[in-house]
């Protein structure tokens, strides 16, 4: 049984790539609720704008998926 995968180096660069991944959605998501005319996270929450929900949900995973490819390599 292979237990590469619990060497401490192995485990914290995981962390790392994670928290840089994490960041980088975030910031992503700052830069779309800025580039559009009104605040995302108020008209989801607050107007219940479901339209807008799904292109936010839409727009979080495909930026999941490009950060993962971008970690995996």
């Amino acid at each position: 049984m292979d237990i590469e995968w619990l060497k401490p180096a192995v485990v914290l660069g995981s962390i790392l790539y994670a928290v840089i991944g994490v960041l980088i959605f975030w910031i992503s998501f700052v830069i779309v609720d800025k580039l559009t005319p009104y605040k995302l996270w108020e008209e989801i929450v607050e107007h219940k704008n479901l339209a807008l929900a799904v292109v936010v949900a839409a727009k979080c995973i495909a930026i999941g998926m490009i950060v993962a490819a971008a970690i995996k390599g």
